[in-house]
C-alpha cells in the first residue's frame, strides 16, 4: 500500500468525483483510477462504485475510509516530525533511571539541557539494572543512571557519581523513628517484618548477605509501587531497606545502621563507540561535572 494510493482514495471519497479528485491531487484521471484499482486489489474488494457521473463508497470503502484517513494523517505527522528533526527544530533525549534513584538528583542537569534545547522531547524510562542494560544494548536509551547493572558487558562505559549506604526506612510516627540516636541498633529491628519493593535491584540488595545478618525476606510484604510502599510504612506494616537518597518523604524516616554494611555506587552508563546526540552529550557532561557528594547531601538534608 502506497501513501499516494491512499491520498487518491481519500480525495475521491471526499469529492465523490474522479475528475475533481484528479485535479485536486494534480494527476491525470487515468493515473488516479489506476492507483485506486491497485489499492482495491490489495484490500480485496471494491472501494468506490461508479454509476455514470455519480460515485459512492461501497460498504468496504466506508469501513476503510476512517482507517485509511488515520493512516494517511499519521504518515503526514511522521514526515513533518522527521523534517523538523532533520532541521534541528525538534530533538529527543532517551534516558533510563534506576527504580530507586530520586529524580530530584537529575532535574538540575535536565533543566540545563532543556534550556539549551528548548524543543527537546524527553523520554525517561525506569528499570532494574538488568532491564536498563537491555535498554542500552537495544538502543532504546542513550544514557542511563543507576546502581550496578548486574552483568558485565565489554561495550559499557561507566562514570561513577557517588557511593551511598542503605538505611532502614520506617513511618515518621513509628516508635523507631522517635529514637534520638545517630546509628540504629540492629537488634531493635531484627524481628521486624520487612517490606520489599519490587523495584529494588537484586544487584544492589543481596538477600543472602542480609539473611546472614538475620534479615529474611521470606515473609516480607511485597509491593511494586513506591507510593504503596510509603503508605504501608506509614501504616506501620513494617520497615524497608532502601538507599539513603531514595524515598525522601516527610511521611517516612531513614534510620542509618552501620551494621547493615550495605552500599551501592550510582553511575552514568553509556555504550562505548556508539554515537551520541548533542542532547545526550550535553547531559553526560553536566552529570560528570556535578559535585555529587554535595548534591546528595543537600537532598538528604532537605528531607
Amino acid at each position: 500500500m502506497e501513501m499516494q494510493q491512499v491520498r487518491y482514495f481519500l480525495a475521491v471519497a471526499r469529492t465523490l468525483n474522479f475528475t475533481r479528485a484528479a485535479e485536486e491531487c494534480n494527476v491525470t484521471q487515468p493515473a488516479l483510477t489506476r492507483a485506486i484499482k491497485q489499492l482495491e486489489d490489495e484490500l480485496g474488494g471494491e472501494l468506490i462504485r461508479r454509476e455514470g457521473r455519480n460515485s459512492h463508497l461501497s460498504d468496504l470503502g466506508n469501513r476503510m475510509r476512517p482507517l485509511l484517513q488515520q493512516c494517511y494523517d499519521s504518515a503526514l505527522t511522521a514526515k513533518s516530525l522527521a523534517t523538523k528533526i532533520k532541521k534541528g527544530e525538534v530533538s529527543c533525549l532517551a534516558i533510563a533511571v534506576s527504580q530507586t534513584l530520586d529524580l530530584d538528583l537529575l532535574t538540575g542537569a535536565l533543566g540545563e539541557v532543556k534550556r539549551a534545547f528548548p524543543n527537546i522531547q524527553l523520554r525517561l524510562r525506569r528499570g532494574t539494572g538488568s532491564e536498563i542494560c537491555e535498554m542500552l544494548k537495544n538502543g532504546d536509551v542513550e544514557l542511563a543512571v543507576g546502581g550496578p547493572l548486574g552483568e558485565e558487558w565489554d561495550r559499557l562505559d561507566a562514570w561513577p557519581m557517588f557511593t551511598e549506604s542503605f538505611d532502614f526506612v520506617v513511618g515518621a510516627d513509628d516508635d523507631l523513628a522517635q529514637r534520638d540516636h545517630p546509628d540504629l541498633d540492629v537488634e531493635l529491628v531484627r524481628e521486624s517484618r520487612l517490606l520489599h519493593y519490587a523495584g529494588t535491584d537484586p544487584a544492589e540488595l543481596h538477600r543472602d548477605d542480609l539473611a546472614a545478618r538475620g534479615f529474611h525476606y521470606d515473609l516480607a510484604h511485597e509491593v511494586d509501587s513506591v507510593c504503596d510502599l510509603e503508605a504501608l510504612l506509614v501504616a506501620k506494616f513494617g520497615l524497608a531497606i532502601m538507599p539513603a537518597s531514595a524515598m525522601k518523604s516527610p511521611r517516612v524516616r531513614h534510620l542509618p545502621c552501620s551494621a547493615l554494611d550495605l552500599k551501592r555506587t550510582v553511575a552514568i552508563y553509556s555504550v562505548a563507540g556508539r554515537p551520541r546526540s548533542r542532547e545526550a552529550s550535553a547531559l553526560l557532561n553536566l552529570l560528570r561535572s556535578t559535585d555529587w557528594d554535595a548534591s546528595v547531601e543537600e537532598l538528604v538534608d532537605a528531607a
